[in-house]
C-alpha cells in the first residue's frame, strides 16, 4: 500500500447510522486511524433490517471498535484520554446529546485545543436547529422529493443521498481544518447538516425559476432540454436510456438508424426545434427501438459515442465488467470473517484506489489494543472488562485473555 495522506491522523468517531460514519469512512480510507466508540451492545445500526441492513458494513470499513459504558466513570475517563490524543472528533447525535454527556466542543477543546470537532446535524444554526431530521424529512422540506416523484406525489430519492453527502461535506470541512491547523496550531468547530445539504441539491431548480420565471416541474413531468433524452423499450421488454444532447449526436444517431428524412426536415435543424417536437420524436423513435435488440444496439451506440445506459438493479453491479476490471470493487472482510465485494471511494491517488485495510470490526475488537497503547496494564484492562465497563471481542481474544492472565 502506498503512503496515504492522513496516515498520522487519529479520529474518534461518536456516530451511528450513515452521516457520521460516512465522514469517518472517508477519513479512514484516506489513511486516518479511526476509532469508533460503541456501547457495550454495539452500534444499533449493526442489526438493522430491510433498507438499513447494509448500512454498517458499507460505512464502517477501515475503523477500529472501542466498546465502552460511558455511564461509568472509568469508561468516560478512558475515552477522554483517547480524545486528548486525537486530531479529529466526529459525532452525529441529536441536538444537545453531546452537551449532556460532557463531550461538547467547548469542553473537549479545553482539554485538547488542537482538536477538530465535526458535528453532523439535521440543520445548521437557526430556527430549525433543534428539530430532529432524517433523510426523508429534509428531502420533503428542500424540494428534492417534489422533484423526484410525479406531480403531487413527492418521492424520496432511492438512496441515503443527504446522509452520504452530509458526511462527505463533514470530511471536506475536516480536511480544510487540518490544513489550517498546520498554520495556526488550533482546532476548529465544524458543522455539516442534512437540510442545507439538500438545499444545495435543489439550487439548480431554484435558479431555473429565477432565470425563467417558471417553477421547475418534477422530473417525471419536466420539460427536457433535449428531445432524445429518455428511457426507451426495446425487444423482449428490455430498456435503455438513450440521449442525443447536441447537433452532432443527433446527426450520428439518425445516420445509424438511416433516418435521412429527419435529418432533412427543416423543422428539426436545431436542438430547440427538436425539443418543441419532443412528443412526436419520442413516439417516432420508440416505435423503431421496440423492434431492436437492446444489447446489439448498445454496442453500436458505444462505438459511435452516443450516451446510453442499461437500466440496472443494485445487485447487478456485483457483476459489472467495468467495476470488476478497473478495481472499483474490493474484497472487504466482515465481522464473521466472511468477505463481500464493496464499492470503493470514487477517486484515485496517483492512479491507486483506496482499498480496505481493515475488516469490519467486531464490537470492541480493538478495545484491548487501544487501552494498552494508552498505557493501561493488562490487569487494569481485564478489571474494566470484568466490571463491564469495557467490552473486548477481538478476533484474537483468546490470546489476549491469556496475555491478561499472565499480566
Amino acid at each position: 500500500m502506498f503512503n496515504l495522506p492522513l496516515k498520522n491522523i487519529r479520529v474518534i468517531e461518536f456516530s451511528h447510522m450513515v452521516m457520521g460514519p460516512t465522514c469517518g469512512m472517508v477519513l479512514g480510507d484516506l489513511g486516518a486511524e479511526v476509532i469508533k466508540i460503541e456501547p457495550l451492545t454495539g452500534d444499533r445500526t449493526r442489526d438493522l433490517l430491510g433498507t438499513g441492513a447494509g448500512f454498517f458494513r458499507t460505512f464502517n470499513r477501515n475503523k477500529k471498535s472501542f466498546a465502552v459504558d460511558l455511564n461509568q466513570k472509568e469508561g468516560r475517563e478512558a475515552v477522554l484520554q483517547l480524545i486528548d490524543q486525537a486530531d479529529v472528533f466526529i459525532e452525529n447525535f441529536k441536538p444537545g446529546r453531546m452537551d449532556k454527556m460532557g463531550f461538547s466542543y467547548d469542553e473537549l477543546s479545553k482539554r485538547n485545543p488542537k482538536l477538530i470537532y465535526a458535528a453532523h446535524k439535521g440543520f445548521l444554526e437557526g430556527p430549525y436547529d433543534n428539530r430532529l431530521a432524517l433523510d426523508e424529512v429534509v428531502q420533503m422540506m428542500a424540494g428534492l422529493a417534489y422533484m423526484t416523484g410525479p406531480k403531487n406525489r413527492p418521492l424520496r430519492a432511492g438512496s441515503s443521498v443527504n446522509d452520504i453527502m452530509g458526511g462527505m461535506f463533514g470530511a471536506i470541512g475536516v480536511l480544510a481544518a487540518l490544513y489550517e491547523r498546520q498554520q495556526t496550531g488550533k482546532g476548529k468547530d465544524i458543522q455539516s447538516a442534512l437540510y442545507e445539504n439538500c438545499v444545495l441539491l435543489a439550487a439548480q431548480h431554484m435558479q431555473q425559476y429565477e432565470i425563467t420565471g417558471k417553477a421547475a416541474e418534477p422530473m417525471p413531468n419536466r420539460i427536457s432540454a433535449w428531445a432524445i433524452y429518455d428511457v426507451f423499450e426495446f425487444a423482449n421488454h428490455e430498456q435503455l436510456f438513450v440521449a442525443a444532447t447536441g447537433d452532432e449526436q443527433w446527426k450520428v444517431l439518425c445516420n445509424i438508424l438511416n433516418l435521412n428524412d429527419l435529418l432533412l426536415d427543416q423543422s428539426l435543424q436545431t436542438n430547440n426545434d427538436r425539443v418543441k417536437q419532443r412528443p412526436f420524436l419520442l413516439e417516432y423513435f420508440g416505435k423503431i427501438f421496440k423492434e431492436m435488440d437492446a444489447h446489439s444496439f448498445a454496442e453500436i451506440l458505444e462505438k459511435n459515442q452516443i450516451p446510453f445506459a442499461p437500466i440496472r438493479k443494485p445487485e447487478e453491479l456485483f457483476n459489472d465488467i467495468h467495476l470488476n476490471k478497473s478495481g472499483g470493487l474490493a474484497q472487504l472482510q466482515l465481522e464473521d470473517n466472511t468477505f463481500t465485494n464493496m464499492p470503493l471511494l470514487p477517486i484515485t491517488l496517483n492512479g491507486q484506489r483506496l482499498k480496505p485495510r481493515q475488516a469490519i470490526p467486531r464490537i470492541g475488537e480493538h478495545t484491548y489494543q487501544i487501552l494498552q497503547d494508552l498505557g493501561y496494564s493488562n490487569a487494569q484492562i481485564q478489571h474494566l472488562i470484568d466490571a463491564q465497563v469495557l467490552r473486548n471481542d477481538s478476533r484474537d481474544s483468546d490470546s489476549l485473555q491469556l496475555r491478561a492472565a499472565n499480566g
